[in-house]
């Protein structure tokens, strides 16, 4: 056998060793594994956006409710009470197809909407006889502890689409939908509602604002008239996440100067958009109204 064949086929039997060990169930760590998937991404056995998917799924199996969960302060909800004609603006504005029915206050959740089940009533002639009773549905409660994978079957099985979050207290702490645990695995997944390709801002009032963590910072302040820095950064995602000092999780909420920014989609790698309201608009707002009176 020749010497460059003999070398061939002494990494073909390296890699066999590799895959056989793989498959065979002999005991390996984590790190081994993902280092041998990395691998054959590198050979072109995997192309990455499966390696990506197959990493997805395996820090879904070791994350929590509580990683990926939208906090209860950053939950749209609709009160019991309230008629639709009331809560409309809020179903249109947030663009959501559920949203948590709560009774005297948010720690009592009492039901789930289903933007759909609006529609015979604004399609009817007598709309003094809807209740709210009548169309939610029966709302889900998981504890914060509930391993996400195990959660994904749970969705599967009960085709549930949200569940509500409790502590150990039992108090509500968020919520989660399945479409936030799929991201886990997929990545983020956009909808007819997201912000489009070619679209870093998306303005809902004077204060309040959805923007792309990509958007250049020189489009930033060229839209809000600002003076951001370019020195260091190129986007304001950059920007963001050098003044929280850290990756940032959903629901978090850092201020630059009047410019208070939550994160509303971010993973384990970076930001990926991003709500903004402005102080100082809200503080005009509010001297306005009282002026006025």
């Amino acid at each position: 056998m020749k010497e460059g064949q003999s070398s061939n086929g002494s990494e073909s039997r390296s890699w066999f060793e590799k895959i056989s060990q793989a498959l065979t169930g002999e005991p390996r760590d984590r790190k081994a594994l993902v280092e041998l998937l990395r691998d054959s991404e590198q050979r072109n056995l995997l192309d990455p956006d499966s390696l990506a998917m197959i990493e997805g799924v395996m820090q879904v199996s070791e994350m929590h409710v509580r990683d990926i969960m939208i906090p209860r302060s950053q939950m749209t909800v609709i009160e019991r009470e309230v008629s639709p004609d009331d809560f409309l603006p809020t179903v249109l504005e947030s663009k959501h197809s559920r949203f948590p029915v709560i009774g005297e206050n948010r720690d009592e959740v009492v039901g789930i909407l289903l933007a759909k089940e609006l529609l015979p009533y604004f399609a009817s002639t007598d709309r003094e006889r809807f209740d709210m009773r009548d169309v939610m549905r029966t709302p889900v409660f998981i504890p914060e502890s509930k391993r996400l994978n195990v959660l994904l079957k749970d969705f599967r099985s009960t085709r549930n689409h949200m569940a509500i979050v409790v502590d150990e207290y039992g108090g509500i702490a968020g919520l989660v939908t399945i479409e936030d645990v799929l991201e886990q695995i997929v990545g983020e997944i956009e909808d007819e509602y997201d912000l489009e390709e070619d679209s870093y801002i998306m303005k809902y009032s004077n204060d309040h604002y959805s923007v792309k963590a990509l958007t250049p910072i020189e489009d930033f302040n060229q839209y809000f008239e600002t003076d951001m820095s370019e020195e260091d950064f190129d986007t304001i995602g950059g920007l963001v996440m050098n003044a929280f000092g850290h990756l940032p999780s959903r629901g978090e909420t850092v201020a630059i100067g009047d410019y208070h920014f939550t994160v509303m989609r971010a993973d384990k790698r970076r930001l990926h958009l991003l709500q903004l309201s402005i102080k100082n608009q809200l503080t005009e707002n509010s001297t306005t109204t009282n002026s006025e009176h």
